[in-house]
C-alpha cells in the first residue's frame, strides 16, 4: 500500500505550499492530461491518467512510496475521495481542498447557489438530471461527456430554460455562455463544463434560508392537500374537484406510487392539478396531461398557487402520450383500460388509477396483469363527517389499483 496518498484539488490557483509539497514528494501521481502536464510534477515520479478511478485505487494501493492524486475542484464534492476511501482499497487520504468548480460557476454567473440543486450527470444518470431540472428551478449540472449541455437541451424539449455554459472553468481557455435549452443542441461544448439551469418562478428574494437546496418546510404540510387548499369556484365556496381527485384517494394514490427526486410523473387526465401539484411538492418532475382546455387552465393555477413546476400538455389519451419521455411512475385519472393499457406499454415502475365499479376495476386489474405487472386492488370508502352535529356530509367510494413491476419495483 502506499506509504501517503494525497488528494491535491486544483480550480486554476497556483498550488499552495502544502500541495506543491506534497507533489514534490510523488513517486506516483494521477489525474487528467492538464494536471500531468503541470510543471510542479516531478519528471521522474509514475504518472497515471485518471480515466477509472477504481482501476487507478488499485494501482495505488500496489504502489509502495507517495502517491498524489490531482482533481479539478473540490475532490470531495462528487469527486475522487469517495472512490479512494472506499474499504476494498485500505486507502487512508490527506486531502488539500480547492474552489468546486459548481462554487465557481456560480461565482462567475454572480448568482448565489445555496437555494440550487446539484445534480451529476452521466449517461446512465441524464435522464433523472433532466427530471430534476425539470422539477426545480435553479440546478447545477456536472456534465460528462455524453451528458453534456447539447444532451440536456435535447431531453428537456418542450419546457423552457436559461443555460449558463461554463467551459473549462480555471484554464486559460475558460468561457461562459448564457443561452436557451433549446439552442444548446446547435453546439459542441469543450469538456469539463457546469451548466446552471435557470426556470420558472424565482424565489422571493432577501429571505436567508436555512437548509441547502429546496426548502422541505416550504409549503403547507401534507401529502394530499385539503380541497380548500386549491382555491374557490366563483360562486364563492370551493374548488369542485374530481371523483378521482379527493384528499383521501390522492393521499393513497401517492402513497402507492411514492413520486420522488429525479423521477418523472405523469398525471393523465389531471382535472383540477390537485394531485399534479401534490406529486410536484414532492420534488418530482411531473407532466399534466388533459384533454380539456379548461382544466388545463385550472392545473397551471394551482401549480403556481403552491410554487411548483409543471410541465402541462392539452391532448388526448392514449393518442398523445406517444411523444411524451419515459416516466417513472404514472397516475391515470380517467379513461379506463385503454389509457392503463397504452401506459403499461410504456414500462414504468408504477401505475395508479381508480375505478367506480367492481368490473370495471377487473377489467383494469387484468390488462395489467397481462403486462407482467403485480396488481392490488382495494375498495376504498370515505365518510366525511359534520363535527359540529357529527352528521354525515359526504360519502366517496372507490377502487384503488396499483401496479407495480417486479423487476423495477425500486
Amino acid at each position: 500500500m502506499a506509504d501517503r496518498v494525497t488528494v491535491i484539488g486544483w480550480d486554476g490557483s497556483p498550488l499552495t505550499a502544502t500541495a506543491r509539497s506534497a507533489l514534490g514528494a510523488a513517486t506516483l501521481v494521477a489525474g487528467a492530461a492538464h494536471h500531468l502536464a503541470l510543471p510542479e510534477v516531478p519528471p521522474a515520479a509514475e504518472r497515471i491518467r485518471l480515466g477509472s478511478v477504481d482501476l487507478a485505487a488499485r494501482r495505488i494501493a500496489g504502489h509502495r512510496g507517495s502517491a498524489v492524486v490531482l482533481a479539478d475542484g473540490d475532490p470531495g464534492f462528487f469527486g475522487v475521495v469517495r472512490t479512494l476511501r472506499n474499504p476494498e482499497f485500505g486507502l487512508e487520504v490527506e486531502v488539500v481542498p480547492a474552489v468546486s468548480s459548481v462554487a465557481t460557476a456560480f461565482a462567475r454567473a454572480g448568482m448565489p447557489w445555496d437555494d440550487a440543486e446539484v445534480v451529476v450527470a452521466h449517461r446512465r444518470t441524464l435522464r433523472r438530471a433532466v427530471n430534476v431540472c425539470r422539477a426545480h428551478t435553479k440546478v447545477a449540472v456536472l456534465t460528462s461527456p455524453g451528458a453534456g449541455p447539447s444532451e440536456l437541451g435535447l431531453l428537456l424539449d418542450g419546457v423552457h430554460r436559461t443555460f449558463v455554459i461554463c467551459e473549462e472553468l480555471g484554464t486559460e481557455r475558460e468561457q461562459i455562455t448564457v443561452l436557451t435549452s433549446d439552442k444548446a443542441a446547435d453546439r459542441i461544448w469543450r469538456n469539463p463544463n457546469v451548466v446552471i439551469v435557470i426556470g420558472g418562478p424565482a424565489a422571493a428574494g432577501g429571505d436567508v434560508g436555512w437548509i441547502a437546496g429546496r426548502d422541505p418546510a416550504a409549503g403547507p404540510r401534507g401529502w394530499a392537500l385539503p380541497t380548500e387548499a386549491y382555491g374557490t369556484s366563483s360562486y364563492g365556496g370551493p374548488l369542485a374537484l374530481g371523483e378521482g381527485e379527493t384528499e383521501l384517494l390522492r393521499a393513497a394514490q401517492l402513497a402507492r406510487l411514492g413520486p420522488r427526486v429525479g423521477d418523472l410523473v405523469w398525471d393523465i387526465g389531471c382535472g383540477s392539478g390537485a394531485f399534479a401539484t401534490d406529486a410536484a411538492r414532492s420534488g418530482a418532475a411531473v407532466i399534466a396531461v388533459d384533454r380539456n382546455v379548461e382544466a388545463c387552465a385550472r392545473t397551471d393555477s394551482a401549480a403556481r398557487r403552491f410554487g411548483v413546476q409543471l410541465q402541462i400538455v392539452r391532448g388526448a389519451a392514449p393518442y398523445i402520450l406517444e411523444d411524451l419521455p419515459e416516466p417513472d411512475v404514472v397516475r391515470v385519472g380517467g379513461g379506463g383500460v385503454a389509457v392503463v393499457s397504452a401506459v403499461a406499454d410504456r414500462r414504468p415502475q408504477r401505475i395508479v388509477t381508480h375505478a367506480a365499479t367492481r368490473d370495471a376495476a377487473e377489467l383494469i386489474g387484468r390488462d395489467l396483469t397481462e403486462h407482467g405487472y403485480q396488481v392490488e386492488c382495494a375498495l376504498l370508502q370515505s365518510v366525511e363527517l359534520d363535527t359540529r352535529a357529527w352528521t354525515e356530509k359526504e360519502r366517496s367510494v372507490a377502487f384503488l389499483l396499483s401496479g407495480v413491476l417486479p423487476d423495477r419495483a425500486q
